[in-house]
C-alpha cells in the first residue's frame, strides 16, 4: 500500500517503512505526527484519487531527526562590470519514518 502526501508545498510518494526528508516541521524528535493531506492512496492495482484530498485518509509518521541539507552556493556575475556576488544557503529538513497508512 502506498500514498501520495503533500507537505511543505511538495508531494511525496510514501509506503510504510519509508524514510523521507521533508521541509522542517515543528515537532520533537521521537514524536508521532499525522499527515491528513493525502492526495491518492494505492493498493496493488487499485488507486483512489481525491479531489483534491482523499476523505478520511491519513498517514502516521515518526519524527526521526532534524538537520540541514548541504550548502547551495549562489554566484552572480555581470561580465565586464566588475560585479560579483556570492551567497550560500542551507535548507533545514525533518526526517520522517512512515509508520502506517490509514485509508
Amino acid at each position: 500500500m502506498y500514498a501520495v502526501i503533500k507537505t511543505g508545498g511538495k508531494q511525496y510518494r510514501v509506503a510504510a517503512g519509508d524514510k523521507i526528508k521533508v521541509e522542517q516541521i515543528a515537532a520533537d524528535e521521537g514524536k508521532e505526527i499525522t499527515i491528513d493531506q493525502v492526495l491518492a492512496v494505492g493498493n496493488g492495482d487499485s488507486l483512489t484519487v481525491g479531489s483534491p484530498l482523499v476523505s478520511g485518509a491519513t498517514v502516521v509518521a515518526k519524527v526521526v531527526a532534524h538537520g540541514k541539507h548541504d550548502k547551495v552556493r549562489i554566484f552572480k556575475m555581470r561580465r565586464r562590470k566588475h560585479y560579483q556576488k556570492r551567497q550560500g544557503h542551507r535548507q533545514q529538513f525533518t526526517e520522517l519514518e512512515i509508520a502506517s497508512i490509514n485509508a
